[in-house]
């Protein structure tokens, strides 16, 4: 079985400006370089033969090349309890239709379509069931709230193989697609 997602790699200027925020909540499992990213689809686990064919469907797909910008930081929770701290990128409405795109080559590639809703953004740190970091986590948000960066682009579609370990979950690029910057070639 391969575990498996879709994303788009910010550039190393914009990763260095996360990696510098990353301090300050005891107990963050903070990401490294190599596992920033905007996720587009999570897809899961699935035998080869299923891996390729969305491998082939993504490789079909034309969008053109999305422009965003840093924009804040936020939290996701489960059961009340904050287990993930992230970068949020704006504007929305271009990721929000690769988002479309991707899941529908997933679906041609014989997929179930995304059921959660999609927001974008860079996860910066999972956070520990076990952790009781309220006040740091509220002190972080806090201190980063304004988070923000110049417009950058993001040209080109990832298929990331994951892998979990006790660490946590390991990056691998699979394949990688240049989209659309609208030269025509």
């Amino acid at each position: 079985m391969i575990r498996l997602f879709v994303a788009l790699r910010p550039p190393p200027a914009i990763r260095r400006s996360l990696l510098d925020i990353m301090e300050g909540v005891p107990s963050a499992r903070w990401q490294d370089d190599e596992q920033l990213h905007v996720t587009l689809r999570f897809i899961g686990e699935f035998e080869r033969p299923v891996a390729e064919d969305v491998a082939v469907a993504l490789g079909q797909m034309v969008a053109p090349v999305p422009s965003v910008s840093l924009a804040g930081v936020g939290r996701f929770e489960t059961r009340g309890r904050t287990d993930t701290l992230w970068a949020g990128v704006s504007p929305h409405a271009a990721l929000t239709a690769l988002h479309r795109k991707v899941d529908q080559a997933c679906i041609r590639a014989g997929l179930e379509p995304e059921r959660r809703a999609y927001l974008p953004h860079i996860t910066v740190a999972r956070l520990a069931r076990s952790a009781g970091v309220g006040f740091a986590v509220d002190g972080w948000l806090a201190d980063h709230a304004a988070l923000s960066s110049a417009p950058f682009p993001l040209p080109h579609l990832v298929l990331y193989q994951s892998r979990l370990g006790r660490d946590g979950a390991t990056y691998e690029p699979v394949a990688r697609w240049a989209l659309d910057t609208g030269g025509g070639t």
